[in-house]
C-alpha cells in the first residue's frame, strides 16, 4: 500500500508546518508511520514520523529522490463547467496525469467568471489540483493558469513552447473523423475540451486545433479530459 503524500517546500527537512501539519494530524498520522513529502516539482522524501501535532510534524528522512516529469507534456484546456462539475473536472484530470490546466471561457461556456472573481476561481482550482495530486501520490502538482478567451487561446496555441517545441493542439469533438488512437503524439500536447454545449464550427476554425474523437460515446465536459488523458497515457510512454 502506498504511503500518504504531503506538500512542503523542503521535503528533505522531514518536517511539515501549518495547514499540512494540521492535515497530517487530522489524518491521525502517528509516530512510526511512513509518509512521503513532496515539493510538487519532482522531489520526494520518504520519512518515518517521530512527532506529530497540529502545529508541526517531524520525522527522519530515509531517502530523497527525484521523479522525472513525463517527456511528453499534456496541458488540458478545460472549458469552465458549471458549479461543482468544475472541481470534478480538475480532480479527474489530475488523476489522469495532466501536467497543467488552462481554464477556457469559450463562446458557449455558461459559467462565466467576472474579472473580480477570476483570481479566486483560479485559486479554487489550484487547491483542488493540490488535493488531487496528493491523493494520487503525484510528485508533480499541475499548475492552473489564468483563464483565457477563445481569441487568447488562439494566440497561446500559436506560441512556440519551451525549447522551440511546437504545441500540438487537439480538440475533442463528437463529429470528428480522426480517432485519438491514430494520432502521432508530439512532446507538447494541448488537449482542448469544450463546454456542454459543444464547440461551433466557427470557434473550431478560429482555434486552429485538430479535431479528434475518443469513440462513439459523447462524454460530459467534466470527464472527457480524464478519458483522453488515460488514452494518451496508454498510447505513449507516459504510462
Amino acid at each position: 500500500m502506498s504511503v500518504p503524500y504531503f506538500l512542503t517546500p523542503n521535503p528533505a527537512s522531514g518536517t511539515l508546518d501549518g495547514d499540512e501539519a494540521k492535515h497530517a494530524f487530522v489524518k491521525r498520522i502517528e509516530p512510526g508511520e511512513r509518509i512521503a513529502l513532496t515539493d510538487g516539482s519532482g522531489t520526494v522524501a520518504d520519512v518515518i514520523v517521530r512527532h506529530s501535532d497540529k502545529q508541526q510534524l517531524r520525522g527522519d528522512v530515509t531517502e530523497v529522490r527525484t521523479v522525472a516529469a513525463p517527456e511528453q507534456r499534456v496541458t488540458l484546456v478545460q472549458a469552465v463547467p458549471k458549479s461543482e462539475r468544475a472541481e470534478l473536472a480538475v480532480d479527474l484530470a489530475v488523476q489522469g496525469g495532466v501536467d497543467a490546466i488552462v481554464p477556457w471561457i469559450s463562446h458557449r461556456t455558461i459559467a462565466r467568471w467576472p474579472a473580480a472573481k477570476q483570481a479566486k476561481q483560479v485559486e479554487k482550482w489550484q487547491h483542488q489540483a493540490i488535493a488531487s495530486a496528493k491523493q494520487a501520490r503525484r510528485a508533480w502538482v499541475p499548475q492552473v493558469a489564468d483563464p483565457v478567451t477563445t481569441n487568447q487561446l488562439k494566440d497561446l496555441l500559436a506560441e512556440v513552447g519551451e525549447g522551440g517545441v511546437e504545441k500540438q493542439a487537439l480538440v475533442l469533438h463528437e463529429d470528428a473523423a480522426v480517432p485519438l488512437t491514430t494520432v502521432e503524439f508530439g512532446r507538447d500536447i494541448w488537449l482542448i475540451v469544450g463546454p456542454e454545449g459543444g464547440i461551433g464550427e466557427d470557434e473550431l476554425e478560429l482555434i486552429g486545433a485538430r479535431a479528434v474523437t475518443l469513440g462513439p460515446e459523447v462524454l460530459r465536459t467534466a470527464s472527457a479530459g480524464f478519458a483522453a488523458l488515460c488514452a494518451i497515457g496508454a498510447l505513449t510512454t507516459r504510462w
